[in-house]
């Protein structure tokens, strides 16, 4: 697994690549915006995770986020010292895995690693099966029918589409600004924040044991949803 760091802190940035190469990955490191966009130019394609700092000298990590998601789906993890709610959902919605507060601890950010590269691999199998599986729940994207228990749940077009949007991204947040665009992209119908409200409450009563306490589409306070995990 080669992982591309863009840290410009020199004694966190080494304290990170030594125990992520003692723990068995390959380390690309840049200090700064510009030769990250290099690295992401030439070997894009090698690299199985990035790790970028918000705050670099020349830029943001944001800035790199958005060029590594429009050229690939590679996972993305956020290191930042801004404990706020404002920079982490803005991180999410360029399409961010997950993010870390500094200062953490170097095993937390190994664990957080690993779970971001699982779940990656997941999608990645979800998205060439065509029944995919979240808990009770199934989905057969062949014939576009959800299945709870084994019993067929009828939903309207645009709650299988939000649905099947929480079912391909397992454990991820996903703020209601993501959940919006996606929706636009693949229904081509309007859809505000109230209504997205109400497809979010209409399929908790349809798929959910408890609707007034979902387990299956969870709330994820100040940030959006998140399905698994």
């Amino acid at each position: 697994m080669k992982i591309l760091m863009v840290e410009d802190d020199k004694t966190i940035a080494s304290a990170l690549e030594y125990t992520l190469q003692q723990d068995g990955y390959h380390t690309i490191l840049c200090q700064d915006v510009a030769r990250a966009k290099k690295v992401i130019d030439k070997q894009l394609g090698e690299i199985d995770l990035c790790l970028f700092d918000l705050s670099l000298p020349d830029g943001s990590g944001y800035e790199l986020c958005e060029l590594v998601k429009k050229r690939s789906d590679k996972p993305v993890i956020f290191l930042t010292a801004f404990d706020d709610e404002v920079n982490v959902v803005m991180g999410l919605d360029m399409g961010a895995d997950d993010y870390i507060i500094k200062p953490f601890r170097i095993r937390e950010l190994l664990s957080r690693i690993k779970s971001v590269l699982r779940r990656h691999q997941k999608q990645a199998q979800t998205k060439s099966n065509p029944v995919i599986m979240v808990e009770n729940i199934q989905i057969n994207t062949l014939e576009g029918k959800v299945f709870k228990n084994g019993e067929e749940v009828f939903v309207t077009a645009l709650e299988y589409r939000l649905f099947l949007i929480f079912a391909n991204h397992i454990g991820q947040v996903l703020t209601r600004s993501q959940l919006l665009e996606r929706i636009w992209d693949v229904a081509g119908d309007f859809v505000n924040d109230n209504t997205l409200t109400v497809y979010i409450k209409r399929l908790r009563e349809k798929l959910e044991d408890d609707p007034q306490r979902p387990s299956l589409i969870k709330t994820i306070r100040g940030m959006g949803y998140k399905v698994g995990d």
